[in-house]
């Protein structure tokens, strides 16, 4: 298990996002050297203070790169750390040579190595962090428990950097989920609209060349047929392309269906089918996300009636609004070959009563009540229950 997290981080890219520079680098730097020059001019007790502001100003410079090169960074600035540790040890006086504000910019790049690195650049610079870390509080005679409070205060920068990371990731994270489910709406959505329309247009079509010898009449009116389905499959498919364009303040679109649609979407003229719509109840108070997974319960199932009911002569729709649920029903008479599962759409419509907290069902008549039933139950309003219950991908 730890093998594979050490994995998992070592694979780890860094952040897509990174800026390479911003104003805020510009006014640290600025801050920072104002720092230095402060400390050395008003700082009394500062060894080798040429040196000490060469290696102060030196290590106010790094954190330019400090996103794009956190690595880079952290190892010259403890390289430097290093060299100021082991100075007083090779000349006099021996004590600590270095500023304050050098300090500073060193626990800022240790916050950026986490922050901005990758798994490699992150598991090599806290390799150098603690490997100087260590060497420092070896050579230093202070109590062992200041030593310890040093390295952990150290440390705590990176801590931070990484918190943030992960929380910026795991935002990422949830707005791609986000994304995700949107797209998969939108391609149930292309698929019921433009699945039933073309399947209107064809039986539309068949009868009108049928009709074409003997009554002319009667194909010009199944021409226009095709014609009004045409233009309402580009109409609701201009919508759709409309909602995937990114226009910053967003498109303008047409409402989505509803049971107030439902008239016109079980008008077939032309067609093999008889269709029957009953409406019963109160279904005008309907949240807007039931209504619009009954128009497209109604919507898929008419269509897989008129692609796939051999001998289906009527189709018998029923909406009933009831206390706390609405039912709907969609009944033909004909009989199924050649579909030994269900297919996309199906699929879409038990999703879309699962996410709601209904059900859906399914499948051929039982005993001489023959033909193709779907049979869904849907709540009044959203389901919390049902919500949860369905995990999220």
């Amino acid at each position: 298990m730890l093998r594979e997290d050490l994995r998992t981080l070592w694979t780890e890219p860094q952040p897509p996002d990174a800026p390479a520079r911003v104003w805020r680098d510009w006014a640290l730097l600025a801050a920072g050297l104002a720092g230095v020059a402060l400390e050395a001019i008003l700082r009394e007790n500062v060894v080798w203070r040429p040196v000490a502001v060469v290696f102060a100003v030196w290590l106010c410079l790094l954190p330019l790169w400090r996103r794009t090169r956190p690595l880079a960074t952290v190892t010259l600035a403890f390289g430097s750390v290093l060299l100021l540790a082991v100075a007083p040890l090779v000349a006099a006086p021996r004590e600590p040579v270095g500023l304050y504000t050098a300090g500073a910019v060193v626990l800022l790049l240790v916050y950026a190595l986490p922050r901005w690195g990758s798994g490699r650049e992150i598991v090599l610079g806290v390799t150098v962090i603690l490997a100087v870390g260590t060497l420092c509080v070896l050579m230093d005679d202070t109590p062992v428990v200041e030593k310890a409070v040093g390295l952990v205060f150290l440390l705590l920068p990176g801590v931070v950097g990484a918190a943030v990371r992960f929380r910026g990731t795991a935002r990422e994270r949830q707005l791609e989920q986000v994304r995700s489910r949107e797209r998969e709406q939108l391609a149930r959505e292309l698929h019921d609209t433009v699945a039933h329309h073309v399947s209107a247009m064809v039986i539309i079509a068949q009868a009108g060349r049928v009709l074409a010898g003997t009554d002319p009449s009667a194909a010009v009116e199944a021409l226009e047929g095709v014609e009004e389905e045409g233009a309402r499959t580009l109409e609701e498919m201009r919508a759709m392309v409309a909602a995937l364009r990114d226009r910053g303040v967003g498109a303008e679109l047409a409402p989505p269906a509803g049971v107030a649609d439902l008239e016109r979407l079980v008008r077939i003229p032309g067609g093999r089918l008889r269709v029957g719509l009953e409406l019963d109840g109160e279904l005008d108070a309907l949240s807007p996300a039931v209504d619009a997974a009954v128009y497209r319960i109604v919507q898929e199932s008419v269509t897989n009636a008129l692609r796939h009911a051999v001998d289906a002569t009527e189709l018998v729709v029923r909406v009933a609004a009831q206390r706390h649920t609405v039912r709907v029903s969609v009944r033909d008479d004909g009989r199924r070959t050649g579909r030994g599962r269900d297919g996309y759409g199906l699929t879409g419509l038990r999703e879309r009563a699962t996410l709601l907290g209904g059900t859906l069902r399914a499948g051929p008549g039982t005993g001489t009540d023959r033909g193709w039933h779907v049979e869904a139950e849907l709540p009044r309003a959203r389901s919390e229950s049902g919500a949860r219950t369905r995990p999220r991908r």
